[in-house]
């Protein structure tokens, strides 16, 4: 088979991968197969690598660093194949030699010792097309790790299902690595190492930490305005979320603020007002679901330049579940000479995104709730205007 037709089908087989609806159960896949491109597929290929406490500590350095970045306790398996260790966000090249036998050695041994794949490009094949699959590996609450318990691996049943079935790593009398069939739920997540495989969903965002790693102005509580006058700025004190969005087999719930106003607006004719173009503000905030009703302070910088002549704003939470890029057509109100000016505004949207909360917030609106925690849909925010 050439290896153009090899890679053309495996990626066939990935236009669906996280959106097919299967049964929550495990797949037999004998040893010396090449596993399916799937989740299932996926999850059977790790249990079936021998993996012990130098690729425990590869995934652990890969999330952590994930995380301390802004995003999911996430280890992409795009990073897993290019920069063994990397996380998501990671700005430095990572040493060749940090790990002696990194994951993808043990993937490309194991896959290599399939029947028939030795003389061709299969392997190779199959280690692109899982490089660009979306596919990670999410391990919740990895700070907790012991430094020697293997992970119980499971994938993502695509469902609203709490529990579905993997595979348990142990050492067995040998000292080898085994495996039995467990049924994994979230309490056992909180209580040991579990991998599981899914998609990844928030890689493209760039989150707080990035904005603020990439402005140094931004520094540890927000970026720092210093105004005179009329001028003033509008922050986003502090999130919590109230409730879930995602299965737990689906990780972190990833909330992208968006917020459309006129900066620094002081038109005094309408000729004027017309020179002025909206400005949209637009972040991601990622929260694990261990901070579920839990505070989290950001002090983000909503409008920088706030003056008495803008009435009102539109504003926008959703979280995201992707799907075809949209807008929702909205309004911002300025006021010249004592008339009051609707400006059309477009905060863009993923029509699959789950849409926590949309409208118009009015300069009154602040006046009165400044620093008092306000309640959108499934999450508080507060709101501060200095």
């Amino acid at each position: 088979m050439k290896t153009s037709i090899i890679l053309s089908t495996l990626m066939t087989s990935l236009i669906c991968l996280c959106s097919c609806k299967e049964e929550p159960r495990l797949i037999e896949t004998p040893e010396n197969t090449i596993p399916p491109l799937t989740l299932q597929g996926t999850a059977a290929l790790f249990s079936s690598l021998g993996i012990g406490t130098e690729q425990m500590k590869e995934v652990s350095d890969a999330v952590l660093s994930s995380a301390s970045n802004g995003y999911d306790e996430e280890y992409m398996l795009s990073d897993l194949f290019s920069s063994p260790g990397a996380g998501v966000g990671e700005v430095s090249t990572r040493a060749e030699t940090l790990y002696e036998y990194p994951l993808r050695e043990m993937i490309r041994e194991r896959l290599s010792s399939a029947p028939g794949t030795r003389a061709s490009n299969e392997v190779e094949d199959y280690i692109e097309a899982l490089s660009l699959s979306g596919m990670q590996i999410y391990w919740p609450d990895c700070e907790s790790w012991d430094g020697k318990t293997l992970p119980v691996i499971t994938f993502d049943p695509e469902s609203e299902a709490e529990v579905n079935e993997g595979y348990e790593l142990f050492i067995d009398e040998e000292g080898k690595t085994g495996k039995r069939r467990v049924m994994v739920s979230e309490q056992m997540a909180r209580e040991r190492p579990v991998w599981v495989i899914n998609c990844n969903d928030d890689s493209s965002f760039l989150t707080l930490e990035q904005l603020r790693r990439d402005d140094p102005d931004w520094g540890r509580g927000g970026r720092v305005t210093t105004r005179s006058g009329t001028l003033r700025t509008l922050f986003l004190k502090d999130f919590t979320m109230n409730r879930y969005y995602e299965s737990w087999f689906r990780g972190a719930s990833e909330f992208a603020v968006k917020c459309g106003s006129l900066e620094g607006f002081t038109a005094s004719t309408e000729a004027e007002l017309r020179l002025y173009q909206p400005a949209v503000t637009d972040f991601v905030i990622s929260v694990k679901r261990k901070n579920l009703n839990i505070k989290q302070d950001f002090d983000v910088v909503l409008i920088s330049d706030w003056t008495q002549q803008l009435e009102s704003f539109a504003f926008m939470i959703v979280e995201d579940d992707g799907g075809t890029r949209t807008s929702w057509k909205c309004d911002a109100t300025v006021k010249v000479q004592s008339k009051s000016y609707g400006i059309t505004l477009d905060l863009p949207y993923n029509d699959k995104d789950d849409i926590v909360w949309r409208g118009s917030l009015s300069s009154k609106y602040f006046e009165e709730y400044s620093l008092k925690t306000s309640h959108f849909g499934g999450v508080d925010v507060t709101f501060d205007i200095r």
